[in-house]
């Protein structure tokens, strides 16, 4: 039980981790301080390294939930920055953005 525990608050901790920056980006529609080399890299990171847990889990028979919780949130939030990334340029604000008539 201990064990699994820890795996927990590692897992929360982890996954929690990108909350502030997506919070952050939300209030102020700005993520031009975010690079597209850390969000693809880390998006792809996520992805195949969930994928072979799942994967390994499968042929295993072990599920581990903290990890699925851990890797789901966080390319989750990595999907909103990617398209917070695409959506709040400075170009696509001012083209989306229309004078009151």
């Amino acid at each position: 039980m201990t064990l699994q525990l820890i795996g927990w608050l590692g897992a929360f901790f982890l996954a929690t981790c990108g909350l502030p920056q997506a919070w952050k980006t939300f209030h102020t529609k700005k993520c031009d301080d975010i690079s597209w080399g850390f969000l693809l890299f880390m998006f792809w990171g996520e992805i195949f390294t969930l994928s072979y847990i799942i994967l390994d889990n499968l042929k295993s028979g072990n599920l581990q939930p903290p990890l699925y919780f851990n890797y789901g949130l966080n390319i989750s939030i990595l999907l909103y920055l990617i398209y917070a990334k695409i959506s709040y340029a400075p170009k696509n604000l001012e083209k989306n953005s229309r004078p009151l008539e």
